[in-house]
């Protein structure tokens, strides 16, 4: 068994995690600065630099141990806005009263809620998303921001992803309520729901605006830095009703 460290900043963890699940770890531990990945003896440990040249990766021999446990005993239940509870898949925790338990799948396809853009949907989704409101997550990555959305009493929702991988990800993690298809914004007929959630880039975001004014009423943006706000909203020039800021990234509700 051996380990791979990478250097990753905080804003490239989530889809760093997602990758380096699907190139077959074991186990996933997080230092300061860096990821600390853990493969069996069967993967090529020369393949997995070449993959992550881009991380400075050092692979070390670790002795053999259950990493996959030790890596899950690092995640632990946490609660955000007013009303969602975030558990771990594999574990069995109950929502403190008042609060709505949001399953969490670490390391899939961004899925772990952890991230200050995702955290900041949800808070919108909270406060703005009403029970019976036609809602579509767009780029949904592991299905958390709909799922959150049905939990509240949305409906009907629709979560859509580019990356087929990502889209069959969230088909599993989500109730059957849910539609999921591999497509985007462009596949929507006009004005068919209250709300488009996005927690993408700012560049994504610039590119399907038209789209995305298009098929919604409203929208719940994230995923951009704090210092982009600004910008995002002058591309879309729809009135701000919630602006919000969490760790150096910002959100528009429109």
């Amino acid at each position: 068994m051996f380990s791979l460290l990478l250097q990753v900043p905080e804003e490239q963890r989530e889809m760093m995690i997602a990758e380096l699940w699907d190139a077959g770890a074991v186990g996933i531990t997080e230092e300061e600065e860096s990821l600390k990945a853990f493969f069996g003896p069967e993967a090529d440990a020369w393949a997995l630099m070449q993959h992550f040249s881009s991380a400075r990766p050092k692979v070390q021999r670790e002795e053999d141990r259950d990493w996959v446990q030790i890596a899950q005993n690092q995640w632990e239940p946490f609660e955000v806005g007013e009303r969602f509870y975030l558990v771990p898949e594999w574990r069995d925790d109950p929502a403190p009263v008042g609060r709505l338990r949001l399953t969490m799948h670490p390391g899939m396809a961004c899925g772990s809620g952890t991230h200050p853009a995702t955290r900041l949907c949800l808070m919108a989704i909270e406060r703005h998303v009403k029970p019976g409101e036609h809602i579509i997550d767009v780029g949904t990555g592991a299905g958390i921001l709909a799922d959150a959305a049905r939990l509240l009493g949305a409906g009907p929702i629709v979560a859509c992803d580019i990356e087929h991988d990502a889209s069959k990800v969230a088909r599993g993690n989500l109730d059957t309520s849910v539609s999921v298809f591999t497509g985007s914004a462009r596949s929507i007929k006009s004005e068919a729901f209250d709300w488009a959630v996005c927690n993408l880039n700012a560049a994504t975001l610039s590119a399907l605006r038209a789209d995305l004014v298009r098929i919604a009423t409203h929208l719940i943006l994230s995923g951009f830095t704090e210092d982009e706000t600004d910008k995002v909203a002058g591309t879309f020039k729809r009135a701000v009703r919630e602006q919000m800021e969490l760790d150096g990234y910002g959100c528009l509700v429109l």
